[in-house]
C-alpha cells in the first residue's frame, strides 16, 4: 500500500478493496437488491472497546436533510458493489418504513443492549 500521509504533501491514500476510510463511506448510497436506491449512508457506529463497525446509520427519505428519518442498519447487512458504487442491503422499502428508526432530533440509546438487539433482530443478525 503506498501513502502520501506523513508528507505534508497530501492527506490522500491509496487503499486497498477491502478497507475505507470512514470519511468516505458517509455519503455512499444505499440500494436494495432490486436496485431501488434506498438512501446514504450518514455516519457509522463503531465499538469503543473492540473498534468493529457495529452499524451504518442510512438516512433515508426526506428532502435536503429535512424530514429524513435514520435506520441503523447492521454492518453485516450490507454487501458493497462496485457496480453501482454503493452498498445493497437485502429490505424492500416496504420493509425499511417498519425497520428500527429515530428522527434528526432524537438521539438513540447505544447504551441500552435492548435497543442493539431490536436492531439486530429485526435483521436477524446475532447481537455482540
Amino acid at each position: 500500500m503506498s501513502s502520501t500521509l506523513g508528507t505534508g504533501a497530501s492527506t490522500e491514500m491509496e487503499l486497498g478493496a477491502d478497507v475505507i476510510e470512514a470519511s468516505r463511506v458517509n455519503g455512499t448510497r444505499v440500494y436494495n437488491t432490486d436496485g431501488d436506491n434506498l438512501g446514504h449512508i450518514h455516519d457509522i457506529v463503531i465499538g469503543k472497546r473492540d473498534g468493529r463497525v457495529r452499524y451504518a446509520i442510512m438516512s433515508f427519505g426526506g428532502f435536503l436533510g429535512i424530514g429524513e428519518d435514520y435506520h441503523p442498519l447492521p454492518w453485516e447487512v450490507l454487501k458493497y458493489d462496485e457496480r453501482q458504487g454503493g452498498y445493497v442491503v437485502g429490505i424492500t422499502i416496504d420493509q425499511l418504513k417498519e425497520a428500527p428508526r429515530y428522527g434528526a432530533t432524537a438521539q438513540p440509546d447505544w447504551l441500552d443492549p435492548a435497543y442493539g438487539r431490536r436492531i439486530n433482530d429485526y435483521y436477524g443478525v446475532a447481537y455482540y
